[in-house]
C-alpha cells in the first residue's frame, strides 16, 4: 500500500507540473482567441513544504522524529491536493518490566485533499484528510531481536500557514494518524515546515 501511496503522490506531483507546460505549448500552437478563466482541473498555485515532525504515538507511549517534505497543488482559493513523505532521525527507548526496546520511523508516506481558509493575503487556514502508510523499526534490546511494524492509517488535521511575500512562509499543522486496524497505533502529529510557492 505504501508503493501505491507514493506512486500516486509523485503522478499526481508530475502531472501537476507538467500541466502549464501542456498548456502553453497548445496556447502557442493555437490561433489567439480571447482570454478566458483557468479551467477548473487546472492548478493555480504550486507549493512544497520541508520541516520538521513529532510524531507521538498513543499505545505504546513513543515519541519519534521526522523531516518531512511536501508537494502540492491548489485550485482557486479553497481547494487543493498534496503529497506527503517522511524519514525518521533517532529512536526512542522504552524499558517496561525490565525490557527496553528502540523505536524508529523508517518512513510515512500519505496523500490529502486539502481545504484552505483564506484570512488575509498573507494567511491561510487549513484543514485536511487523506490516507497514509508508516513504518517502524523496533530493536529488543533485552531479547535482542528486531522486527518492523508497517500498517496504513487515515490521517486528518488542521494547521495555518503564513506568506511573507508572496513566495516564502511557514506552515505549522497537527495531524491525527487513525491506524486501520485494531492493533495498530494512533499518532499525533506536529510539524512546522517552511512553504516556498512555485
Amino acid at each position: 500500500m505504501k508503493i501505491i501511496i507514493a506512486t500516486a503522490a509523485a503522478a499526481l506531483s508530475l502531472s501537476v507540473l507538467a500541466a502549464p507546460a501542456f498548456a502553453q505549448s497548445a496556447d502557442q500552437s493555437a490561433p489567439a482567441a480571447a482570454p478566458a478563466s483557468a479551467a477548473w482541473y487546472m492548478p493555480t498555485e504550486l507549493y512544497g513544504n520541508l520541516g520538521y515532525s513529532n510524531l507521538s504515538r498513543d499505545t505504546p507511549q513513543v515519541d519519534n522524529h521526522a523531516v518531512t517534505g511536501r508537494l502540492g497543488a491548489r485550485f482557486g482559493s479553497y481547494f487543493g491536493v498534496e503529497g506527503e513523505a517522511s524519514g525518521g532521525f533517532g529512536s526512542d527507548t522504552k524499558t517496561t518490566g525490565g525490557d527496553m526496546t528502540r523505536t524508529h520511523l523508517q518512513d510515512q508516506y500519505a496523500g490529502y485533499v486539502v481545504g484552505f481558509l483564506p484570512v488575509t493575503h498573507q494567511i491561510d487556514l487549513l484543514a485536511r484528510v487523506g490516507y497514509g502508510a508508516n513504518q517502524y523499526h523496533v530493536n529488543d534490546d533485552t531479547g535482542n531481536y528486531s522486527y518492523n511494524h508497517s500498517y496504513n492509517s487515515v490521517n486528518y488535521g488542521a494547521g495555518a500557514q503564513y506568506s511573507f511575500d508572496g513566495k516564502n512562509g511557514v506552515r505549522v499543522d497537527y495531524t491525527r494518524y487513525q491506524g486501520d486496524g485494531s492493533n495498530d497505533p494512533n499518532t499525533n502529529v506536529y510539524s512546522l515546515a517552511f512553504v516556498r510557492k512555485f
